[in-house]
C-alpha cells in the first residue's frame, strides 16, 4: 500500500496514525480562543490542526423558504443553513496566524475548502493538504479543482455508496493526483458507535486501493482504537476546550483530556499491533524456563533402560524437549543419572 507525504510526515501503513483535531466553530469566533485550541490540541498529542473555510454566502444563500431551514433531528433543528453558517465559519483572515501558530507548535494546519474560492485562497496559504467534507464529496467540480493543485487529498465519505466514491476517486485519479486518503465516516451528530461500521475499513483498502482513516464523530475512543486495529491510518476527531461553551459542534467534540486519552489509546494500540512475528520475545525469554521438559524422576544406575516410571515430562524447561520422550524410553543410561537431573542427549548410549 502506497504511503502519502503530508508535510513532514508520511503517512500509511506502517507509520503512526496522523490525528487531526478539527477545529470547526469550536472557537465561537473569537480568535484568543482558536489560539487556546490550537496549543490545546498541541498538548493532547494531535499532529495537526484542520479548520473549516466558507463564509455564508460561499455556501448558500440567506433564505428562510422551507429547504433551507434545517430539520430531521440534527443538533441544528429549526435554523436556516445560511444562519448556521454565520456562526460556524471561521475567518479567512486567521488562517496565515494559526497556520504559523501550528507550525511553530510542530503541527500541520490544513483545511476544507467549500468552493472554489476558498481553494484558491488556501492554495495562496500553501497549505500542505486538502481535506474534502462528506456532504461534498459528490460536488466533483469542486474535487477535481482540489485535485488540481497537485497536493494531497483527505477525503471523508459519510453517507457515500461504494459508486459515488469510486467517482470521487477516479475524478482525482483523472486530475494527475493520486495523492489520495480516504476516510471512512458516520456522518450523524454525534454518531452512534452501532452505526460505525469500522469493518468497512480494510474493505475501502481492498476496494480503492488507498490508505484509509477514520473520521469519527462518537463521543468515546472505542471507534478510534477499533479504526486503527483494522489499519486506519488517519484519525480526526473534532476538537473543544469545554462542551460547556456551546456552539455548534461541542455536542460532538471531545474535550482536551478526553483528545488525549484517545491519542494514548491509539498509540498504545499501535505499539500492540506491532508486526507479524513468532518465536521468542525479549521478555518471554526469561519465562522459558517454564516450559516442560524430560527430567529423570527416579535415581538410574549405568546400562539400566530408560523407561516412563524414571523419565518424565514435567516442568521447568531444563532437559530435551517433550517430542523426544518416545525416542529415549527404552535406551539405556550411559552412567549413573541422579533423580532431578534434566534429560540430556550425553546422558544417553547410543
Amino acid at each position: 500500500m502506497k504511503t502519502i507525504q503530508i508535510g513532514g510526515r508520511k503517512v500509511g501503513a506502517g507509520f503512526p496514525t496522523y490525528i487531526i483535531a478539527e477545529l470547526s466553530a469550536n472557537h465561537g469566533q473569537r480568535f484568543e480562543e482558536a489560539v487556546k485550541l490550537v496549543h490545546a490540541a498541541k498538548a493532547s498529542g494531535a499532529d495537526a490542526i484542520k479548520l473549516q473555510t466558507y463564509t455564508p454566502d460561499t455556501m448558500t444563500i440567506s433564505c428562510d423558504l422551507e429547504p433551507f431551514k434545517i430539520k430531521g433531528g440534527t443538533p441544528w433543528d429549526g435554523r436556516t443553513l445560511y444562519d448556521l453558517y454565520g456562526e460556524a465559519y471561521t475567518p479567512w483572515e486567521w488562517h496565515q496566524k494559526l497556520k504559523d501558530l501550528a507550525e511553530s507548535l510542530g503541527m500541520d494546519l490544513f483545511s476544507t475548502p467549500f468552493d472554489e474560492s476558498s481553494v484558491d485562497f488556501l492554495s495562496s496559504l500553501d497549505v500542505p493538504v486538502y481535506k474534502i467534507a462528506s456532504f461534498e464529496l459528490v460536488d466533483l467540480p469542486l474535487i477535481q479543482k482540489v485535485a488540481k493543485t497537485g497536493k494531497p487529498m483527505i477525503v471523508s465519505t459519510g453517507m457515500a455508496t461504494v459508486e459515488e466514491i469510486g467517482e470521487a476517486v477516479e475524478t482525482i485519479q483523472s486530475a494527475g493526483n493520486s495523492q489520495i486518503i480516504l476516510l471512512k465516516c458516520t456522518s450523524a451528530y454525534p454518531a452512534p458507535e452501532s452505526e460505525m461500521n469500522i469493518r468497512t475499513i480494510p474493505d475501502m483498502v481492498s476496494k480503492f486501493q488507498v490508505p484509509v482513516g477514520l473520521s469519527d464523530h462518537t463521543l468515546g475512543v472505542v471507534a478510534p482504537v477499533a479504526a486503527v486495529a483494522l489499519g486506519a491510518c488517519v484519525i480526526e476527531k473534532h476538537f473543544t476546550l469545554s462542551r460547556k461553551d456551546g456552539g455548534p459542534d461541542s455536542a460532538f467534540s471531545l474535550e482536551p483530556h478526553e483528545f488525549k486519552e484517545m491519542v494514548d489509546a491509539v498509540r498504545s494500540t499501535e505499539s500492540a499491533l506491532g508486526k507479524s512475528r513468532y518465536g521468542v520475545n525479549t521478555h518471554e525469554e526469561k519465562n522459558k524456563v517454564f516450559r516442560r521438559s524430560l527430567f529423570v524422576v527416579k535415581d538410574i544406575k549405568a546400562g539400566e533402560t530408560l523407561s516412563a516410571e524414571s523419565v518424565r515430562v514435567i516442568r521447568p524447561g531444563h532437559g530435551l524437549a517433550p517430542k523426544h520422550l518416545p525416542s529415549v524410553l527404552g535406551k539405556k543410561a550411559n552412567q549413573d543419572i541422579q533423580r532431578g537431573t534434566p534429560l540430556a542427549w550425553e546422558l544417553i548410549s547410543e
